[in-house]
């Protein structure tokens, strides 16, 4: 064996599919001579045991991108890096038992052929001609996606690292990392075979990746959070009806996927393979006496067939050639979980140069588009398409073991499940909770998690079906519609309030804090005692995030953001700001109580001596009720209203005397609408990497003229020379029972035009609407467009460029 390197640009810690596809895609991006390093042979861990399934499928934007470019890269890699694969497009049918499904199947169609795929919604009669052994009587149809097959992973695995290898990159195989230690701005990996000096290093270590993270933890670091589960598949003796069928046809079988049941079953040789995801599953190495080992590679765990007995019998009936022949040989290994289903790619939360890529479910079909994606966090420190539904540092410090197992199991059990708008998962709940929770609870509030926090979601009245089976629906029709208009109804008409625990907040004090702040916004500060809302783009123009700034002294701040951008937005900050300015996260410290409405004023006067005559976007320190607060004149909601800003042990009193005065309490889902009918963008759905500032419809806050740069000014005046390419839009739809949701595609006369970021319904305006983007020739008020919605094309109206209630803002100014 030949020395191991000792020093390289990056390391790369794990040769499963997704690390060594990190590797060549940081040749591919310029980025030579990176080390990659194996503790045994690569594929040893999940990678050689993985089914191979390359789906396009995923409800879910990001994932939907990275499984559609990574099957793409696969389709022609052999070629490109001269390396023989075994990889099966077979086409796959997706099957759907009720409407709601078919509704899902729809709107995920319709988000593929956005991005250029080809996917068709099939009737039962329709699926037989793809697969003529497969029972069709009880389906209400299904989808068919020609592009979705099986690969080999081990060969997949060794064609990515040829290519890599081809491109300056080296693997060492059999070289053990031990652990990690900084040296100046170094990062030293070592290993059994020596250290390696680099200046950045990714977890790639799939199931190991949680042991090799706890290294980081002394520099800044977090366990990451993540459980590892049993998959468990088996493949039958060779049947001769199939190999009959594929001698006839020259091809395999496609793949089942019958999701209602939550199995998949597709041809293996000539032979059939079934997967399912039990709800009876099982996580591994959680406990004392089952302790991860040092070396599971190329290991697996005993067969566990019982608890798939369910998913064999409702498989033998959906395909009886199953049961023709007995079992030839089982599969039980194990699989990474995050607590979502999705995996973790991107910076380390906490540690500079440090990155991750693992906690892949999906890791052979996902590999291709993941490397890419690490690659680019790592070589340009952004990515070409927004990832936060990757990001690690979606999961903050509530993410521990314990969440991490129980959230994993009830993804892995609930693997295909439909995510519909207003249900909410039991999982993983009560663990952060507003001052005022048991006076929510006590009024009816049904509650939602937000970054870990418990938040009102809607109020039920007694006698209102508050149980799980009323939100298995995509309708806005339900319990919580008519509780919903009431509560903006009383907001509109009088006076609201709701508690929002949880929003990021951070202190930023120090001399040169305002000059560090102006240089990463598009805007100007505000005055001491003011507020303003500040976008901070990417050196390309694009929103990174959005923070309301309230300015306390001439270096003085309280900067507040999204709940879900905790750790995103304080690294962003931490990484602008020179040594000597003070940087404090203070989440935890504060609730947000807002009173809103045209009767909030006479609410708050007699239990304050605030100035209740401060304008709009002004804040003071006050006593609200006895307790000191302060109080800042703005509303997400749209009315005349205040936030009160608050220690959340003592917010108590402020409510009881709010709602003692009259106001009455309202949820998200109110707040939501309330926004909507605003134009108030929201983070990760209008405020997001793939729209720059001026698609986002932000022009009026850049400042082109201020002497601060701020990142991409110059990417920014350019669009607004050349002119943007597309718009936001505010759309009027007629929308039926369901709102429109995210990404649904926006037609215009058979061509897709742009998309949907937010839908919802306006209780004050009496319409759906949606938000979104849209080309700039149809950004015109008065633009007749069309929302697909569920499959359905329903007629659509462009919005003048103001906000459709209170378009002139008097209410919120009075």
């Amino acid at each position: 064996m030949t020395d191991c390197p000792s020093t390289a640009p990056v390391v790369i810690i794990g040769g499963g599919a997704v690390g060594v596809s990190t590797l060549y895609h940081l040749g591919l991006m310029g980025v030579k001579d990176c080390v990659l390093i194996e503790k045994n042979e690569l594929t040893s861990g999940s990678t050689w045991h993985a089914a191979g399934n390359c789906p396009n499928f995923s409800p879910n934007w990001a994932i939907l991108t990275l499984q559609r470019y990574g099957l793409a890269l696969y389709r022609d890699l052999a070629e490109a890096v001269d390396y023989p694969m075994n990889y099966h497009v077979t086409g796959a049918l997706r099957l759907a038992h009720s409407s709601e499904r078919m509704r899902e199947f729809e709107h995920v169609a319709s988000m593929a052929r956005s991005q250029g795929l080809t996917i068709d919604i099939l009737t039962p009669e329709e699926m037989t001609a793809h697969h003529p052994f497969m029972e069709t009587h009880d389906l209400e149809g299904g989808l068919w996606d020609s592009l979705d097959g099986d690969i080999d992973p081990a060969q997949l695995t060794q064609a990515l690292a040829k290519g890599a290898r081809d491109l300056g990159q080296k693997i060492e195989r059999f070289t053990d990392a031990t652990g990690v230690s900084r040296e100046g701005d170094e990062w030293i990996v070592h290993t059994n075979r020596g250290d390696i000096r680099c200046e950045k290093v990714v977890n790639a270590a799939g199931y190991y990746a949680q042991r090799v993270g706890d290294w980081f933890i002394p520099f800044g670091g977090r366990r990451p959070p993540i459980v590892v589960m049993s998959h468990q598949y088996f493949v039958t003796e060779p049947i001769p009806e199939i190999a009959a069928w594929s001698a006839e046809h020259g091809r395999k079988l496609p793949m089942i996927r019958d999701v209602d049941s939550s199995y998949y079953l597709r041809q293996e040789t000539t032979g059939l393979n079934l997967g399912p995801y039990e709800r009876n599953c099982r996580a591994h190495w959680i406990t004392a006496d089952d302790q991860m080992p040092d070396d599971f590679s190329f290991q697996l765990f005993p067969d566990d067939l019982d608890r798939l007995e369910w998913y064999i019998e409702d498989a033998l009936g959906r395909v009886p050639l199953l049961g023709a022949q007995g079992v030839g040989r089982v599969i039980n290994g194990p699989i990474p979980y995050a607590p979502d289903g999705h995996p973790l790619v991107g910076p380390m939360p906490g540690v500079r140069n440090a990155f991750e890529a693992h906690a892949f479910t999906f890791g052979i079909a996902q590999a291709g588009g993941a490397g890419k994606v690490a690659a680019e966090w790592i070589a340009h420190g952004e990515t070409e398409w927004d990832m936060w539904d990757v990001d690690p540092r979606r999961f903050t410090r509530h993410a521990d073991d314990a969440y991490a197992k129980v959230k994993g199991m009830e993804v892995y059990g609930h693997e295909y499940a439909m995510h519909f708008p207003h249900h909410e998962w039991p999982a993983g709940r009560g663990l952060k909770f507003s001052g005022v929770h048991d006076r929510l609870v006590a009024a009816g509030a049904q509650l939602g998690a937000y970054n870990g926090w418990e938040r009102a979601t809607w109020f039920a009245k007694p006698g209102d079906d508050v149980s799980e089976a009323p939100t298995q629906t995509w309708s806005r029709k339900g319990p919580w519609e008519p509780r919903v208009r009431a509560e903006c109804e009383a907001v509109r008409d009088g006076c609201g309030i709701i508690a929002i625990p949880g929003f990021s907040r951070y202190t930023l004090e120090g001399q040169g804090a305002a000059e560090a702040l102006n240089h990463m916004i598009a805007g100007a500060l505000p005055k001491v005692g003011r507020m303003t809302l500040g976008y901070f783009p990417d050196d390309k123009g694009r929103v990174i995030t959005e923070m309301s700034i309230l300015r306390t002294g001439e270096d003085n701040f309280t900067l507040i953001t999204a709940a879900l951008a905790e750790w995103h937005d304080y690294e962003l900050l931490a990484n602008g700001i020179p040594s000597h300015v003070t940087l404090n996260n203070v989440t935890d410290d504060v609730e947000t109580l807002l009173v809103t409405g045209p009767q909030s004023r006479n609410i708050l006067a007699p239990i304050t001596e605030a100035d209740l005559s401060l304008s709009w976007l002004s804040h003071q320190d006050a006593v609200v009720a006895g307790v000191p607060v302060r109080l800042v004149r703005v509303s997400f909601a749209g009315e005349l209203g205040w936030e009160i800003h608050v220690a959340p042990s003592r917010a108590g009193a402020i409510y009881d005397a709010v709602i003692g005065r009259g106001a009455t309490p309202f949820g998200m889902y109110a707040l939501n609408s309330l926004r909507l009918e605003k134009g108030y963008r929201a983070w990760k759905s209008e405020l997001s990497v793939d729209y720059t500032l001026l698609e986002a419809g932000l022009d009026r806050f850049i400042r082109f003229n201020k002497t601060a740069p701020f990142p991409g000014r110059n990417a920014l005046l350019m669009e607004r020379q050349r002119g943007s390419q597309r718009n936001f839009a505010t759309l009027i739809v007629d929308a039926g029972d369901c709102d429109a949701p995210p990404m649904a595609p926006i037609w215009k006369n058979g061509e897709r035009v742009g998309e949907v970021t937010s839908g919802g319904y306006g209780y004050r305006v009496g319409a759906s609407i949606a938000l979104g983007v849209v080309s700039s020739a149809c950004a015109e008020a008065g633009s007749t467009l069309e929302v697909e919605i569920y499959g359905e094309k329903r007629s659509a109206t462009v919005q003048p460029p103001l906000p459709l209630w209170d378009p002139q803002n008097a209410r919120m100014s009075a």
